[in-house]
């Protein structure tokens, strides 16, 4: 005889699946995809209608919407967006009146100042850490502190305009691929906000720690501005990162509801690598909780933001 008792199963009861409610039917499946015959707007229906690939549909919706209601599509980057490659992307919603703000990281302002003037960033941390060199390149951190120096006492405009504007100033050789110097010849709000002590340009002599941390002030100011505006069908698109946006975010948007400006029922999306807890609260959760909608989306941004993309501009031809 068994030491412990069992429980009887004669005693269940059963339902028919007729009555049960089932949340997937072969009509929610992928279609084959038939790129000889079929268009990209054929490619985006043969996508299953289920889980994150609907919501993919549901944020390339609330984008084009946006736009065609005028309400802003912000979009939050991490440096990592131009590492990988997808300043042309971004460009082109941005001359497209797609994206109607850019917020980056101070690391995104270096590598769109490095790939616009001299064609090449993202250095080896590894090797060169080893013997101090590490954000040690000298033009880098001349450019953007000088231009922040001059910006200071000739304009009244933060850091993004500072920097995007001597990079047009300069006639960089390289100035198609500045997200910066789009957004400025534009006349689209482009801020920087920089942790100081995170980046590269922090660590040399031409730092200066009271104009940099004004500039970066003064885009704060900015973004909450553009912020004020997101209520009742605006979208938020932060990709990669991972504290420094979603925090200043949060904050952008307090300050906005703090001076009465109804900045409810917008949109929020969290493209990353991997879900980590800022972006999932402070951009995706908390700033829509009742009224609004947020997103996260999970995969390579080289990946994802090129689909993302690619279906906007294929609903804004449809």
């Amino acid at each position: 005889m068994a030491k412990y008792k069992q429980i009887d199963l004669t005693r269940v009861r059963t339902i028919p699946i007729g009555t049960r409610k089932s949340k997937v039917t072969p009509r929610d499946f992928a279609l084959v995809y038939n790129p000889r015959t079929q268009s990209f707007n054929q490619f985006i229906a043969s996508l299953p209608r289920i889980l994150v690939a609907e919501d993919l549909r549901r944020v390339v919706d609330d984008v084009v919407r946006a736009r065609k209601r005028r309400k802003p599509v912000i979009l939050m980057m991490g440096a990592h967006v131009i590492k990988v490659g997808l300043s042309p992307l971004i460009i082109d919603l941005v001359k497209k009146n797609v994206v109607t703000a850019v917020s980056m990281n101070g690391a995104g302002a270096i590598h769109d100042v490095e790939t616009a003037m001299w064609g090449k960033t993202s250095e080896d941390v590894a090797e060169h850490l080893v013997d101090g060199r590490f954000g040690m390149s000298r033009e880098t951190g001349e450019f953007i502190n000088r231009a922040l120096a001059r910006g200071i006492v000739n304009a009244d405009g933060g850091f993004g305009e500072a920097v995007a504007s001597e990079l047009v100033r300069r006639k960089a050789k390289n100035i198609g691929l500045s997200i910066l110097a789009a957004c400025y010849r534009k006349d689209v709000p482009v801020t920087v906000h920089a942790a100081i002590g995170t980046d590269i340009v922090h660590q040399q002599p031409s730092m200066n720690g009271a104009i940099t941390g004004e500039m970066t002030f003064r885009d704060f100011k900015v973004l909450c501005n553009v912020v004020k505006d997101l209520g009742n069908g605006g979208v938020v698109l932060h990709v990669g990162s991972a504290v420094v946006l979603p925090e200043v975010f949060l904050k952008a948007l307090t300050v906005a509801r703090n001076i009465r400006h109804a900045v409810r029922n917008f949109t929020t999306v969290n493209f990353d690598m991997l879900r980590q807890y800022r972006p999932s609260m402070n951009v995706v959760q908390r700033p829509t909780q009742h009224d609004g909608k947020g997103y996260n989306i999970t995969g390579h941004h080289e990946i994802m933001v090129p689909l993302l993309c690619a279906m906007v501009n294929a609903r804004l031809r449809a």
